[in-house]
């Protein structure tokens, strides 16, 4: 069922069950291929067979589509990390459970979209939410770190390096394309650089 507006400009092009979903789709790709700055909302709509009006019925503003993006990649991972701290198990296991699921997430697109982080743009207030978001799931691999190694002492940038390590799957991707990548064997690395055991 096609919702109600302009017809399309073209037959579906994109993978996704909604308008908004192919949007999402091509702005991804193009936002790690050309650059988020130099992608137009245009480009974007023509990516997807759309009048550039139309795109605009999903999202208001490009900044829009970038925070739809960016919450793919954390809010998933943000809600599981918070019912995995707060249940009664093994804080080691508890945490490489959380660097799988949060590889996977990063994996889970078929475009990079973790590459966006790094945008100067982030910056703005558009994109306070995620900026909480990120910090959150931070915060709470920070705190099984600290259940795993209660020697650590919190200023102790041991604390971060699962976190880092769980993201080093972003770069890996940029540069190593193609190449399939094993979360569970990716998080395990991830917890064993604290020293656990």
């Amino acid at each position: 069922m096609s919702s109600p507006g302009r017809p399309r400009l073209v037959d579906r092009r994109r993978p996704g069950a909604t308008p908004a979903e192919e949007i999402l789709d091509a702005a991804a790709e193009l936002f790690t291929t050309r650059g988020y700055t130099a992608t137009s909302t245009r480009a974007i709509a023509d990516a997807v067979g759309l009048r550039q009006a139309s795109l605009y019925t999903h999202f208001p503003t490009k900044a829009a589509i970038l925070v739809s993006l960016l919450d793919t990649t954390v809010r998933p991972t943000l809600d599981r990390a918070r019912e995995l701290r707060d249940g009664c198990r093994d804080p080691v296991e508890v945490l490489l459970e959380l660097a799988t699921i949060d590889v996977e997430g990063l994996l889970a697109s078929r475009w990079n979209i973790g590459m966006l982080y790094v945008l100067p743009e982030l910056a703005g207030e558009d994109f306070d939410e995620f900026r909480a978001a990120r910090s959150e799931l931070r915060g709470i691999y920070r705190e099984l770190v600290s259940g795993c190694r209660p020697d650590l002492d919190p200023r102790d940038p041991v604390l971060d390096l699962p976190f880092r390590v769980v993201e080093a799957v972003i770069p890996h991707r940029q540069d190593h394309p193609g190449i399939a990548v094993d979360p569970a064997r990716w998080a395990a690395a991830a917890v064993a650089v604290i020293g656990t055991g």
